[in-house]
């Protein structure tokens, strides 16, 4: 784990109910955890790719934000930092995912939202 992540900075990402049980199923499907690495914005948008556990490659400036049931979330620490280092919220929209990232159901992907201060998502 590197020296930022140690920094408060793990537990930064929630996930909805929906997002958990597809999770739970993306685990129980793969037999094991899966990771998720927030986008930079480029090709696929924002959305968070989600790979099966230790399939992506991390890089020395990526930054392990949180963990949600077991799967870590990582972004890439300069720009976690530029957003102000947010709280993200893990959730699932209906449209098939961008790249390599395994969908979420059928005909579902993963979505992050920036949760405003006060807010509280379980």
């Amino acid at each position: 784990m590197s020296e930022k992540a140690e920094n408060n900075t793990v537990g930064r990402v929630t996930a909805t109910p929906a997002a958990r049980r597809a999770i739970a199923a993306l685990c129980a499907a793969h037999g094991g955890p899966v990771m998720f690495v927030q986008s930079g914005g480029c090709c696929d948008g924002s959305d968070p790719m989600c790979f099966e556990g230790g399939e992506f490659a991390l890089g020395d400036g990526d930054l392990l934000v949180g963990e949600i049931d077991g799967c870590t979330f990582h972004m890439d620490a300069d720009q976690y930092q530029a957003l102000g280092r947010p709280l993200f919220v893990l959730d699932v929209e209906e449209g098939m995912p961008g790249g390599f990232s395994l969908a979420a159901g059928d005909g579902l992907h993963f979505v992050t939202r920036v949760e405003a201060p006060g807010e509280q998502t379980s």
